[in-house]
């Protein structure tokens, strides 16, 4: 991890409620932009705002997410996720989001990753792999 990784340094990006983020069961004219997607997005950009100030070889993983959806955003409509580093212990570092569209906050929440070294993750994920081959529920 690089020293530019601090709390307070934050990401925001926009991103359009295409059809794949959003809702269908209930219907056509009520597809709307879904929690897992929220989720998704909400993930995704504090990924990229961590992996500006890691190391070469390291990543980070998503451990923990506690969202609120507020309100309802249509399909087409725009969305900004902004995500805010609070806290750093160790490899963990917490994150609050905000997602607002262009008239209201639609969703809040917190999202907790840890660094990673990727190459030690490749190899305990091997080992587990070899470990499945012989288990059964």
């Amino acid at each position: 991890m690089k020293p530019t990784l601090a709390p307070g340094i934050a990401r925001e990006e926009r991103i359009t409620v295409d059809r794949d983020r959003t809702i269908s069961f209930l219907g056509e004219d009520l597809r709307l932009y879904s929690t897992p997607s929220m989720v998704r997005d909400i993930e995704y950009t504090a990924l990229r705002l961590i992996q500006e100030h890691l190391g070469e070889g390291e990543s980070s993983v998503g451990v923990h997410i506690e969202v609120d959806h507020l309100a309802a955003t249509p399909l087409g409509q725009e969305v900004a996720v902004e995500v805010t580093v609070v806290a750093i212990e160790g490899r963990k570092i917490s994150l609050e989001a905000k997602v607002r569209d262009a008239v209201e906050d639609v969703g809040r929440g917190r999202h907790v990753r840890f660094v990673i070294d990727v190459a030690r993750h490749a190899k305990r994920l091997r080992e587990k792999l070899e470990r499945l081959e012989d288990a059964s529920f």
